[in-house]
């Protein structure tokens, strides 16, 4: 463990924004959170919870009060572990910013999820372009109370470090793969569509945007599709895909994808914003779906 953890972030150059990894596992230096610290935590996680009503999956919403997350004080990892331990096995740990792949690969497929120790400055609030504390422990932490969907986060580590040996393409599906699921997904409920990707849930612009505006699309689940599909980090996502359920997730793993890969190397990737023919749309408001080339 780094007894002095650091706070690793991207670097600014006339290049652009270049990101930092680090490999580090550190522990939570809860006692050194300042003021300002807690009170971001606060106000982030009131903004949420009040955006998310009617909007966030149920089940996202549940198990966050089983947790006991309030906006009291930044949680303690150690506290979040008792429960989430126990519940399915999975552990939380202290980082110090972003992970190269293999590493963060290998932490799932060790049922370890890697959580920044540090919170955004309150100059940050709206945006950040890496993952801090409140993006890990408030968008990704309460679904890995789910079975399968914990089960297929550890999946996901696995398939990654696979592919991480077949080569960039196949790491460059996989990672779509992650973006539309895990950080950007969205459920179909009794209720309608409903957020579970990490992505919106803890963004407040993303939580209204992915449901109620008239420009991104909104698509049925398809893995290939979503393998083929590219995505920006910049701006508010194009598209979204919908899943019925956690159980879709998992059984899509459930295949050896490296003949998904040698298929998907010889096609073209898709647009972020693209619509295909073969596409099951869902409509922003009611969650009812329609084939894109107009039969139902």
């Amino acid at each position: 463990m780094n007894a002095q953890p650091r706070r690793v972030e991207h670097q600014q150059t006339d290049k652009g924004t270049v990101p930092i990894y680090t490999t580090a596992v550190v522990e939570q230096p809860w006692s050194s959170y300042s003021r300002e610290d807690h009170a971001t935590w606060a106000t982030l996680f009131e903004r949420q919870q009040r955006i998310l009503v009617g909007r966030a999956a149920r089940e996202f919403l549940e198990n966050q009060r089983k947790f006991g997350m309030t906006p009291h004080a930044i949680p303690k990892f150690d506290e979040l572990n008792r429960l989430l331990t126990r519940a399915t096995g999975w552990t939380l740990i202290g980082v110090e910013g972003l992970l190269p792949e293999l590493t963060f690969f290998e932490h799932l497929a060790n049922r370890r999820f890697p959580v920044t120790w540090w919170i955004r400055r309150p100059e940050q609030i709206d945006y950040i372009s890496e993952p801090d504390l409140f993006h890990d422990l408030f968008g990704h932490v309460p679904l890995l109370l789910n079975p399968v969907f914990a089960d297929y986060m550890q999946a996901y580590g696995q398939g990654g470090v696979k592919a991480h040996g077949i080569g960039a393409q196949a790491l460059t599906n996989l990672t779509r793969l992650y973006w539309y699921t895990v950080e950007f997904g969205l459920i179909k409920e009794d209720a309608g569509l409903r957020i579970y990707g990490s992505g919106i849930v803890s963004s407040k612009g993303e939580s209204i945007h992915c449901l109620e505006s008239p420009a991104p699309n909104r698509i049925a689940f398809d893995l290939k599709r979503i393998m083929r599909t590219r995505y920006r980090i910049d701006t508010y996502q194009k598209t979204y895909f919908v899943i019925d359920s956690y159980e879709q997730l998992m059984r899509a793993t459930a295949p050896d994808f490296t003949p998904i890969y040698a298929e998907l190397a010889e096609l073209d990737s898709i647009p972020a914003g693209a619509v295909l023919p073969t596409d099951v749309v869902y409509h922003r408001g009611t969650g009812e779906g329609w084939a894109a080339d107009g039969d139902v």
